[in-house]
């Protein structure tokens, strides 16, 4: 099955660094990001996972919840952990999977389902396209979906960029502009008429063409 924005994020069961859980439940009626990780021990990967738990307040005020994924073992992925607490100074306090038989890295796209074999048979170049990030909504639906190469740290700012832009858009119906920021004026869809748009923002907006109007909102 090819996924895209909008496809049902495949739900799984998979065991984790804090024990079995299924995806769909465990994510209840939060948003979700799921991020991908071709092994246990790799160095930019390292930086990421801590990273991420720096984030878990913000994510958490956004009633999202955090869900790691690497290519090991799940006693893999807990041996590594206390590396990822000493090199960012983050305990890493949200599920990371262990996809040791590559079950998920398939369902999400990211192995071929012709590849075999298991973690321990592969290294992480093997593993390379498993650098995925994916923004689930409470509906189970993809939202967003970002690709990585191995050798490139991900910006889990600009994840949370995104993921401010998603929810503004579905709770508002606008779009954001490039570059957008939290608090920076929105564009009012193409599909809203005028008269709709004066009577959806009576603090009034900006129309810089005929598509392209912006708004202030709160």
């Amino acid at each position: 099955m090819t996924l895209s924005i909008g496809s049902t994020a495949p739900d799984f069961t998979a065991e984790t660094t804090q024990g079995t859980i299924t995806f769909h439940d465990w994510m209840g009626d939060n948003w979700a990001i799921l991020f991908s990780h071709p092994k246990a021990f790799t160095p930019v990967c390292t930086t990421e996972l801590g990273y991420m738990a720096g984030l878990g307040e913000e994510f958490a005020k956004r009633d999202t919840k955090i869900l790691g994924l690497s290519v090991d073992s799940s006693q893999d992925n807990r041996d590594w952990l206390p590396d990822i607490e000493a090199v960012s100074g983050n305990k890493v306090d949200y599920p990371v999977v262990g996809d040791s038989d590559l079950k998920v890295a398939k369902l999400y796209n990211m192995l071929s389902a012709e590849e075999t074999g298991s973690a321990e048979q592969r290294t992480a170049a093997d593993n390379a396209t498993v650098r995925a990030v994916y923004i689930v909504g409470p509906d189970k639906k993809i939202r967003a979906m970002l690709l990585y190469p191995m050798s490139s740290g991900r910006n889990f700012e600009e994840v949370v960029r995104l993921l401010d832009s998603v929810q503004l858009t579905e709770s508002k119906g606008v779009a954001t502009p490039v570059n957008w920021q939290s608090g920076d004026d929105v564009i009012i869809p193409p599909s809203v008429s005028e008269e709709e748009a004066k009577a959806r923002f009576p603090q009034g907006f900006t129309t810089l063409r005929p598509y392209l109007r912006t708004v202030k909102i709160d």
